[in-house]
């Protein structure tokens, strides 16, 4: 991932809010000229990523030296040394927390996606993230998906057409939508939210490119996919089926056995649980 401006103005933003006026436990306690090194540790097993946040974390903070010790993006068993950096003493205790902050968040989102795209491995669906980011951080959560091994869905409103039941409601039904946003923007594939059987008769009657199958349970989505397939073999268009809504570890395998191209999992962005990693300091 490379920090783009906005990132680095993020970044800023944190250290600010969490510094204040001055570190004043740093500064009454950790003389001037004390220098210092640490090692980033995992603590627990898991995906690491958003090493280049934390590297720019404690570049605005002070410090001259960040090495990395291991890749971003692969699983690895703990405990296990990530990265070392060092430089003046207070700029690393300045910038600790932001860092692992950020880096446990995203390398959370990693991992989880990681268990994911593992437990729906069989059934061949696809993992994809949703819009259900943080404020300000959509990028480097999304960026973290990719490296647990799923796929980014819509980055925003903006990429990306999706008719959701409101959109429906408000254009007088599926069809119409559809054929709106057709108008509308030919270039881009339509999407469309459908709930039960009978919307998905409507979103394949008008060749909606894909059906994203809202909190379905397991039968609903073997329907839907044998009536894509149905469609399929009279018109020769495949329209591309998306399970979303409730979706867990725990069904995640059998949701991807049913058929279902794609499965989106808000939990990703949402819900991922920190990863366990702490900093360790050594004065020199």
């Amino acid at each position: 991932m490379t920090i783009t401006d906005e990132q680095r103005d993020l970044i800023a933003r944190a250290l600010a809010e969490d510094v204040g006026e001055g570190d004043v436990t740093g500064q009454a306690v950790v003389s001037a000229d004390a220098r210092a090194s640490g090692r980033i540790v995992q603590k627990s097993p898991g995906v690491v990523f958003g090493l280049d946040a934390v590297e720019e974390a404690f570049r605005q903070a002070g410090c001259e030296e960040f090495e990395r010790l291991a890749p971003e993006g692969d699983w690895r068993d703990a405990p296990a040394d990530i990265a070392r950096v060092a430089g003046p003493a207070r700029s690393v205790l300045l910038a600790e927390r932001v860092a692992l902050n950020l880096l446990g968040h995203t390398s959370g989102i990693a991992t989880l996606t990681a268990q994911f795209v593992d437990a729906s491995r069989e059934g061949g669906a696809v993992i994809l993230d949703t819009r259900k980011t943080l404020p300000g951080l959509r990028a480097i959560e999304k960026a973290a998906v990719v490296a647990g091994g799923g796929r980014n869905h819509r980055i925003g409103l903006h990429d990306a057409i999706l008719i959701k039941e409101n959109h429906a409601e408000l254009a007088g039904g599926i069809g119409e939508a559809v054929r709106r946003a057709r108008e509308a923007q030919p270039q881009m594939p339509v999407e469309v939210e459908v709930r039960d059987a009978g919307e998905v008769q409507e979103a394949l009657a008008v060749a909606a490119d894909r059906l994203l199958l809202d909190n379905m349970k397991l039968a609903g989505l073997r329907s839907a996919v044998a009536a894509r397939d149905a469609a399929e073999r009279d018109s020769g268009f495949r329209a591309e089926l998306e399970a979303s809504g409730g979706v867990s570890l725990s069904t995640v395998a059998a949701i991807s056995e049913t058929g279902v191209d794609f499965i989106s999992v808000g939990a990703l962005t949402h819900s991922a649980p920190a990863l366990d990693l702490s900093l360790l300091i050594e004065s020199e």
